[in-house]
């Protein structure tokens, strides 16, 4: 069966898998809202794994699409605000001595979407090398961090290569004249 949108295959196992983490969204949120650590840190965990194989899944076997690419930000959106809700509720207390980085890597993150935004109208379905590398840094820390402790190295390697990724993905954003599945990065856009 095929499902097209705007001449692209959209119902594929990469879609499918964003789409999951999309609707786990708000039964996780759920979780951590009523205080289930455990179950919050598992699907929380499963949706950080599954972001990382549906993005495997699409570059390997060529399913990116535009589609795709939106739907897996999109989902990519709600893990960081889950993840990010469960640091509040759940690990704050070793967090907050440092969370002067963790608010200038939202500061930067939330400007690359309104840079995104006042360009091109909606939030951009990017995956330059810099952000997806930024990301599985962070899904590293994340997991590390909930299900066994806080290091801090991790925390400044995964937030400061969080904030220089973004910051690129800023500018790459106010460089380029259209979002599209394949940008790599600063220096592939400059090298054209």
């Amino acid at each position: 069966m095929q499902l097209t949108y705007k001449g692209e295959n959209i119902l594929n196992i990469p879609n499918i898998i964003s789409f999951y983490r999309l609707i786990m969204f708000p039964v996780v949120l759920l979780l951590a809202l009523l205080g289930h650590e455990k179950l919050f840190i598992i699907f929380l965990t499963i949706n950080l794994v599954s972001d990382i194989i549906d993005g495997f899944i699409a570059r390997t076997f060529k399913l990116v699409t535009r589609f795709g690419a939106a739907l897996d930000n999109l989902a990519d959106v709600g893990t960081y605000i889950l993840a990010l809700y469960g640091i509040f509720a759940f690990r704050w207390e070793v967090i907050e001595p440092h969370v002067w980085l963790l608010y200038l890597f939202l500061g930067v993150f939330i400007l690359s979407y309104i840079v995104a935004l006042f360009r091109f109208g909606r939030i951009p379905g990017l995956h330059l090398y810099g952000a997806v590398i930024a990301g599985y840094l962070q899904g590293a820390f994340f997991i590390v961090l909930f299900v066994w402790d806080f290091y801090l190295w991790l925390y400044y390697l995964a937030l400061g290569w969080g904030v220089i990724a973004y910051c690129e993905k800023t500018i790459v954003l106010l460089k380029t004249s259209e979002i599209k599945p394949g940008l790599k990065g600063l220096y592939w856009l400059l090298k054209k």
